[in-house]
């Protein structure tokens, strides 16, 4: 998706794109990272603090309406107004029936130019986990936890046959032409590797266009959506360009075939994790 400053015109659109594709076939749709507005974060504004929202509440309200409708399940990401002063980076999971049917608080939060979400959002305070639904398990982490080996690991590890990446990442204009290619690759193989090493699938679901709430040059996002089979082949992916409703199948016993030929869960050595906790507690580590 391409995101505007109306932010019922993104909640709109968000619910239009999802009839289109569960008319497409689609049991599963999973949004972009915070859709309903432009990517705020790009400064530290206390007013954006406004845009916040209870869940359940008005998006989760509109969304499950859909979702009932149209017969899926849908993975939302929202700007979380936990309590008052006590905000959320997170990702509902709405069941097939409209009802809520879990919730993932992100727990990895940045602090880069331009990505400034320290100041808005708390760290997540329900760990990592999946949500059992009746089109499989699906585990839910959010934009820069998509860096991180753990977060996917105790992901899969709770049962997940997917992990959703719903995601707002791009270039800094300035950065493009030396940088843009090896950042892009980076983001691609590194979750590719979570679907490889965890034997699941992967998908990032990414915003697209260029977005300026904070004046020039602001951020380029680079789309790019794509699936993974639990072997890292990309099973099909966005453009960098333009909007895309991106249908991709996911074949259970793909994953069984994948961990049976390369176990790589069965020899994980827990043991020297712990090892290395006790070794990390005393300062026998540097």
């Amino acid at each position: 998706m391409a995101m505007s400053a109306d932010s019922a015109a993104n909640l709109g659109l968000a619910c239009a794109r999802i009839r289109d594709a569960a008319a497409q076939g689609a049991r599963v749709v999973c949004l972009p990272e915070l859709f309903r507005t432009p990517y705020f974060c790009q400064s530290e504004d206390a007013a954006h603090f406004a845009l916040a929202e209870p869940i359940p509440g008005p998006s989760t309200e509109a969304l499950g309406e859909v979702a009932r409708q149209a017969g899926v399940v849908v993975i939302a990401s929202l700007f979380e107004e936990r309590a008052s002063g006590l905000y959320h980076n997170s990702a509902a999971v709405i069941g097939a029936d409209g009802k809520l049917a879990g919730l993932y608080r992100k727990m990895h939060i940045p602090d880069d130019p331009s990505y400034y979400e320290k100041f808005y959002f708390t760290p997540g305070d329900l760990g990592f986990g999946s949500f059992p639904t009746p089109v499989g398990h699906l585990g839910v982490l959010i934009c820069w936890d998509q860096w991180f080996p753990e977060a996917a690991r105790l992901v899969a590890l709770a049962g997940a046959d997917i992990i959703f990446y719903p995601t707002a990442i791009g270039w800094h204009p300035g950065e493009k032409a030396q940088h843009g290619a090896s950042q892009h690759d980076a983001w691609r193989t590194i979750q590719r590797g979570h679907a490889i090493a965890n034997g699941l699938y992967v998908a990032a679901v990414n915003r697209v266009g260029q977005e300026t709430p904070a004046g020039p040059p602001g951020l380029e996002f680079w789309g790019g959506s794509f699936l993974a089979d639990p072997f890292g082949v990309v099973q099909a992916e966005a453009p960098a360009d333009r909007e895309e409703t991106l249908i991709a199948t996911v074949d259970p016993a793909r994953i069984a075939e994948v961990r049976q030929g390369w176990p790589f869960l069965r020899d994980r050595r827990i043991d020297a994790y712990a090892g290395l906790e006790r070794r990390l507690r005393d300062g026998n580590v540097p």
